[in-house]
């Protein structure tokens, strides 16, 4: 499945997408040739348990996934506020489930300025009404994601995003781990002065 031109550049093969929100989270699969992005599922977030991200690792694993794009949203001025930190925290949760799991899939954190607004317009453009929007719009919103991490992929030839490091244990028991990110070999355009 890997292409000579491209192999060892980034991953090949089916990558998940996934928008995270307070109440649900999206995810949406792209196929193994990685071209299109899929709208997948809508989980409950489950922030005291974290049986979500418990979920989305085992998609990951019974895809096979061979990464995961974490959506990092930001201000239209590239800023990253509270919605940006919750979902950094949850791509370093979902890394730490990945590792105690067993498997070695990436997961980066990508640019996903009004992925959910776009989302919402897409699904009332396509004639779907407003109060049937919640049942979809996060795993809409995750396929925008994907599909946006999978063209600049093909189009710069090289990974995109910022690597999310494993979570690091910090020297005081505590009931959740002291989690860092750190950056990738290659930040792609959008993440680049971005100060970790």
């Amino acid at each position: 499945m890997a292409s000579s031109t491209n192999s060892g550049v980034y991953p090949q093969g089916i990558k998940l997408g996934v928008d995270v929100g307070t109440v649900r989270v999206g995810v949406a699969i792209s196929d193994p040739d990685g071209i299109l992005a899929t709208p997948f599922k809508t989980v409950g977030r489950d922030a005291k348990k974290n049986s979500d991200i418990r979920l989305v690792v085992k998609h990951a694993a019974d895809l096979p996934a061979v990464q995961i794009f974490v959506g990092l949203p930001r201000t239209m001025k590239g800023e990253e506020r509270g919605s940006a930190s919750m979902a950094t925290e949850y791509a370093e949760l979902l890394v730490g489930e990945l590792v105690r799991a067993g498997l070695d899939i990436p997961v980066n954190l990508v640019d996903e300025r009004l992925s959910t607004v776009t989302a919402h317009r897409n699904l009332h453009e396509a004639g779907m009404s407003s109060k049937n929007h919640r049942k979809v719009v996060d795993q809409v919103a995750a396929a925008g994601i994907l599909q946006h991490a999978i063209d600049m992929q093909k189009a710069r030839g090289t990974d995109v995003g910022r690597r999310v490091q494993a979570p690091v244990q910090s020297e005081k028991p505590s009931s959740a781990p002291t989690l860092r990110a750190a950056s990738g070999s290659e930040p792609d355009s959008s993440t680049r002065g971005l100060q970790l």
